[in-house]
């Protein structure tokens, strides 16, 4: 079983009222990743990913662009220890 990973980003820019949010669920459905996304106050995209190295990575290469309408300026990427924790990827507020 290829080893399953956490990252944790906050991404900045042009990044909500864009459909930013929506896209990255179809993403990380897309790649069989699991988590969350939300905007904060701030106007920046929050968002955990779990998977494989390979769909997390995919997914975050993916938020380095974002959906047509987006600019993204920044994706603050932490790797976290990986908890199994989600049986999806929810749009969360």
């Amino acid at each position: 079983m290829e080893k399953q990973v956490r990252a944790h980003v906050i991404i900045s820019g042009r990044v909500q009222g864009v459909f930013f949010r929506v896209e990255t669920q179809r993403a990380a459905e897309r790649f069989g990743v699991l988590g969350w996304v939300r905007n904060r106050p701030d106007g920046t995209v929050e968002a955990v990913f779990e998977g494989s190295q390979e769909s997390v990575d995919a997914v975050l290469q993916w938020c380095e662009e974002g959906p047509n309408l987006a600019v993204v300026e920044n994706v603050d990427l932490k790797w976290q220890e990986f908890t199994g924790e989600y049986k999806r990827f929810d749009i969360t507020y």
